[in-house]
This record gives C-alpha cells, structure tokens and sequence, in this order.
C-alpha cells in the first residue's frame, strides 16, 4: 500500500519546497502546487488523500478551494494561515475545514496534525453509518439539493428528478453562493456549453429550476437575477419568502 499523498498549495515557493521536503523526509508522498489553477490540474490527474492550503493566495483564494473541496470531494483539508486573520480561520471551519495552523508553522506540528486528520479520515471512510450521515445537501428554497444523489427533497420526504444540467447548474451555485455569477462563468462551471445561443440557454434552464425551488417563481428570491450582470444564489432565502418581492 503507497503512502499518502499531501498536495501542499501555496503560491510562495520557499513555504512549499520546505513543508514538502519535510514531509517526504518522514515518509510521504508529496505534490506541490504554486496555486489553484495548478492545484485543480493536479485533481485531473489523481486524487490526494490531503490538502495542506495556504488561503491567502492570488488568483483563485483558500476559501474558494475550500468550498470546492467540500462540495465535490471527501479530500480533509489544513489550512495555513496569517497570525492575524481570525476572520479566514472562522469561515474556513464552518466551509468544512478540518484543521488550521498559523504561518510560520512549526513542522512536526503540522506533520503531527497531518497523520491525525488523516487518521479521522480512515475512520469515517470505514464506517457506513458515518458516511450516510455525510450525505452533502444544500438548501435551495423550498427544497435542499442532495449533491450525491442528484435529487431535489421536500421536506415531507419526496424527491423531484434533475435532468444533468439543472443539476450542474444548482452545484455551480452551491459551490458559489452569495456571488453574481454571469452566463458565461455560470456555463463554464458548469459544463453545459451546447449548440443553443448560451445566453438563451442558461436563462430557460434557470427558469426550469426555479419552477422547482422558489417558494413563488414569479418573484424569485432564491436564485436572482442581477440585471446586466447574471445570476446571484442566496442560500438564506427564506422557503416561505414572501410572493411581494419584486426581483426577478
């Protein structure tokens, strides 16, 4: 049985040479990525068993893989961060963070903390009951969106099928929220480019979908429309909105 692999993403090089001789030194296998662009290259390729992150970055930022992380995978996540910046600790814990430690960081400690997320990891992984109560859902409305089954729920229990874009689409505003999101971006997380004009396109299927998640679709409050610019995913909607609101 190989080793784990840690993929350490950090966009300064010093930090990733020194945090990945040292785990290789005790053991490891190590991928190192100088930030999110090579990091989701390396996802392409094969999957790591953790993810150390460095949240401040340029381009694509910690929280942002985080929520990615979170949302797609089962990868354990440690964050690195700033001394100072509380505020990034607290939001990458409650995206699903499993551990952080502040930068500069003591390396036995981080190794030390490595072995034990990936030991937690392990025991989850092993226990069925455990995984079950993982299920991943969101709430969207008056439904939430289970992400692995690919089904809408009420709360009464019933399920509404998803064709693969609408699904597409409602975990690119999972992975997202609170964000406008144009047609274009929206297209792109999505996968759904076809041979429609794709403005037309992503507009029917966001019609569709809020037939299926807003208390009232006529005034949607859930998934709103920013005008000239696209789309915006307001999770704390509540399902009982009132029809009165006039964004569209």
């Amino acid at each position: 049985m190989s080793e784990p692999l840690i993929a350490v993403v950090d966009d300064e090089e010093p930090t990733r040479a020194m945090i990945g001789d040292y785990l290789a030194m005790n053991g490891l296998r190590v991928a190192s990525c100088d930030g999110g662009a090579a990091f989701r290259d390396l996802l392409m390729r094969e999957t790591p068993d953790l993810v150390v992150l460095d949240l401040n970055m340029p381009g694509e930022d910690g929280l942002s893989i985080v929520r990615f992380l979170k949302t797609e995978t089962r990868i354990p996540v440690i964050m690195l961060t700033a001394t100072a910046s509380l505020v990034d600790r607290v939001v990458g814990l409650e995206l699903g963070a499993d551990d952080y430690l502040a930068k500069p960081c003591e390396l036995r400690e981080l190794l030390a903390r490595i072995r034990s997320v990936l030991r937690r990891a392990a025991s989850v992984a092993a226990s069925p009951a455990a995984e079950a109560d993982a299920a991943r859902r969101v709430r969207f409305g008056t439904k939430w969106l289970d992400l692995d089954a690919q089904l809408l729920w009420d709360e009464a229990g019933g399920s509404v099928q998803l064709v693969q874009s609408e699904f597409s689409l409602l975990k690119a505003f999972a992975e997202n929220p609170r964000r406008v999101l144009t047609r274009e971006r929206l297209l792109d997380l999505a996968s759904a480019r076809d041979s429609d004009p794709f403005d037309r396109a992503i507009d029917v299927r966001i019609t569709r979908i809020r037939r299926k998640v807003e208390p009232d679709p006529a005034h949607p409050t859930v998934i709103r429309t920013v005008r000239g610019a696209g789309y915006i995913f307001s999770p704390e909607a509540a399902p009982q909105a009132s029809a009165g609101t006039k964004s569209a």
